[in-house]
């Protein structure tokens, strides 16, 4: 039985305590300042990338697909024996495959 007359006393010390309760006065701006603070880091995040859309995008991507087909072409148009060859023979490091009677 008493732990019936514990229960009741508590039930009514927390009905006492909501009598208690009184409103509060708030800012009328307060809602849209926690709404902006709240909202404010995620736009933010947003436009850091905001600039990069999907036709930059495609663009950059055709860009570089196109250097990068040019550079190769290149590649292959260049003969690697006859660079080394101009190169070695600007600089003297060339040998003189021909023999001469005096040396």
């Amino acid at each position: 039985m008493e732990t019936n007359k514990n229960i009741q006393h508590k039930i009514e010390r927390t009905l006492e305590a909501m009598d208690t309760i009184e409103t509060v006065n708030v800012s009328p701006f307060f809602k849209g300042k926690t709404m902006n603070r709240l909202f404010a880091e995620k736009e933010e995040q947003q436009t850091i990338w905001s600039w990069f859309t999907p036709n930059l995008q495609l663009a950059t991507l055709v860009c570089i697909i196109v250097l990068n087909i040019v550079a190769f072409t290149k590649l292959k148009e260049t003969k690697y024996d006859e660079n080394v060859s101009q190169f070695a023979e600007t600089y003297g490091l060339s040998t003189n495959t021909t023999t001469s009677l005096l040396n």
